[in-house]
């Protein structure tokens, strides 16, 4: 699996950062759901899912 950073929008000024993690077969298998203004906080937010484990509640509603 990886992790893909990626700039989208439809033009310069409306340009977001995104990532996705792909399994090894390529297919996507989460996305960020959401565009961050900065790449740090793209990457932020990659990290706060690589920190989940076995621990990380999962709750239905």
């Amino acid at each position: 699996m990886r992790f893909v950073v990626y700039k989208s929008g439809a033009s310069a000024l409306s340009q977001v950062w995104r990532w996705r993690l792909v399994a090894a077969n390529g297919k996507t298998i989460a996305d960020s759901a959401e565009g961050y203004y900065s790449k740090a906080d793209c990457l932020h937010g990659i990290e706060l899912v690589k920190g989940t484990n076995v621990l990380t509640p999962v709750v239905e509603v």
